[in-house]
């Protein structure tokens, strides 16, 4: 079956875990990678962050790392201080074709990074995130090569791939919800393209972007992913509707596990 872990069945990946007592109550629940995020360079050391990736890792569950920050001193730092199963790179990539120049220095950039990780770290797995904008998008087939363009660029050095929406047009990233970097938007990405990079990659890749119970079955027969990752959809929500950033709702997640579990017949 496409979009294996080895033997394993389909991935299931959940974001933004930042309390223990929300990763075990994930990790009871059979969730297969529990993620936490690092804020920013200057809030780089949390004692309570370090629990949960400890709590993860000695559960058997996987546990993921984002680092919202860029300067590789700070990267390594925080490494060293998480010791997490997987360190995630998230930073925006420009995917417009007259964005070449820019889009080959930051990669560039990108694959230096990860071949410094993995020589100071060597057993930490990499995911890197690559931008796929929102349905609909004109020049789809340029912007496809683009999107691939990336992944053969980066895959060497790295271990998973996962898709994350891209909402605006260039910018250096000022128009997504975190500036600099990708994710987040709850809203899911173009799935023709993304089914694309599975279907290019010779390394796994994770469906986000907008991934929630109710379309989760539709996306993994549309895009065959290695697996599913979801965080806006599954978050708690205000009187308004609107989602709470760092508190799950534990009823979506296990509709959402057992939605995946009947789709790849596990």
């Amino acid at each position: 079956m496409i979009g294996m872990f080895g033997d394993r069945k389909m991935l299931v990946q959940i974001y933004e875990i930042q309390e223990p007592r929300e990763a075990e109550r994930l990790i009871e629940m059979g969730v297969d990678r529990i993620g936490s995020v690092i804020l920013s360079l200057e809030q780089w050391k949390v004692p309570v962050l370090r629990d949960v990736v400890r709590m993860v890792r000695g559960s058997g569950t996987k546990s993921s790392l984002i680092p919202l920050m860029t300067q590789e001193d700070g990267i390594l730092r925080a490494l060293d201080y998480y010791e997490p199963d997987y360190v995630h790179f998230c930073e925006w990539i420009p995917i417009e074709p007259e964005m070449g120049p820019k889009r080959e220095e930051l990669c560039a950039e990108m694959v230096r990074l990860q071949n410094v990780v993995k020589r100071e770290f060597p057993p930490f797995g990499i995911v890197r995130s690559i931008p796929v904008p929102r349905p609909g998008r004109a020049g789809e087939d340029r912007i496809r090569e683009t999107i691939l363009d990336i992944a053969r660029t980066l895959e060497p050095c790295t271990d998973c791939f996962m898709t994350d929406t891209l909402r605006g047009n260039g910018g250096e990233g000022f128009s997504e919800p975190v500036t600099g970097f990708v994710g987040l938007t709850g809203e899911t990405c173009d799935w023709d393209l993304a089914s694309a990079l599975v279907s290019a990659s010779r390394i796994p890749v994770i469906l986000a972007g907008g991934i929630a119970p109710e379309n989760v079955r539709e996306a993994i027969g549309r895009v065959r992913p290695a697996g599913v990752d979801s965080c806006t959809q599954t978050n708690l929500r205000d009187h308004r509707g609107n989602p709470i950033r760092f508190r799950k709702d534990f009823d979506r997640v296990r509709r959402l596990l057992e939605e995946v579990r009947e789709a790849s017949g596990a």
